[in-house]
């Protein structure tokens, strides 16, 4: 099981996150690529510090909504959607390039996350859009109970999928996120997350916040880079990932 985070969300002057520390733990890094967060000094920067640590570079697009850091749903055609996705993945391997690395899997952002998780034909508009970029690249998606079924969709465009969970967000009944909307959606201590973290890697489950255990099959583990939580987390999660393997 690995550990990936959502990075390089600055912008400009204004700093998100702590990915100079938080790095070293991990295995993936999901790199912002211009459209809710970043700027391509960040994406540069957050490229050469994954390099530096021997972290899978992935890109994280997600919609063109840097006011709202990607978390509003905005409507687009299927056309519209997937050039809009193929630019961000473009702009992420083109300073990749640059600095003697590659792109090694994608994994969309906020809204757009969400939508495909919701709505088949958005899933089907980015397999389609990944498919034609680079078939060989994975696609992270959140791992839920019907997960099969997103294979098959997947299965018809030759894309593998990684699935995740979340150690730093809560779950409802039907094994998907709280909204963050809604009250609780996050834990907001280091020992909830931790609790989430030891029930996902030793059980396979997660507990819902109505009580329910419900069975999770994980590939890798997300650690939100903006969170309050990121760095012990991550430091967390890498030292018990690493003595499980040992």
């Amino acid at each position: 099981m690995k550990i990936n985070c959502d990075m390089g969300e600055s912008f400009g002057l204004w700093t998100l996150g702590d990915d100079t520390a938080v790095m070293p733990a991990l295995d993936m890094a999901n790199i912002a690529c211009g459209m809710h967060a970043s700027d391509p000094s960040v994406m540069m920067q957050t490229v050469a510090l994954a390099k530096e640590h021997d972290v899978m570079i992935g890109a994280h697009p997600g919609y063109d909504d840097l006011q709202g850091f990607g978390r509003r749903d905005i409507a687009m055609s299927s056309v519209d959607l997937a050039s809009l996705f193929i630019y961000q993945l473009g702009a992420l391997q083109g300073i990749c390039q640059s600095q003697n690395t590659k792109l090694s899997y994608v994994k969309p952002h906020g809204a757009l996350y969400n939508m495909m998780m919701k709505d088949d034909a958005i899933l089907e508009t980015l397999l389609s859009a990944l498919q034609r970029y680079d078939v060989t690249l994975p696609l992270v998606i959140m791992a839920v109970p019907d997960h099969a079924r997103y294979q098959a969709l997947a299965d018809k465009f030759g894309i593998t999928l990684w699935f995740e969970a979340f150690v730093d967000r809560t779950y409802d009944e039907e094994g998907r996120l709280v909204p963050r909307s809604v009250p609780n959606s996050s834990h907001h201590t280091n020992e909830a997350i931790q609790r989430q973290a030891d029930q996902l890697i030793d059980q396979g489950c997660v507990t819902t916040l109505t009580g329910k255990k419900i069975t999770i099959h994980a590939d890798t583990l997300c650690i939100h880079g903006d969170g309050p939580f990121s760095v012990p987390t991550a430091v967390y999660l890498h030292k018990k990932l690493q003595k499980k393997a040992q």
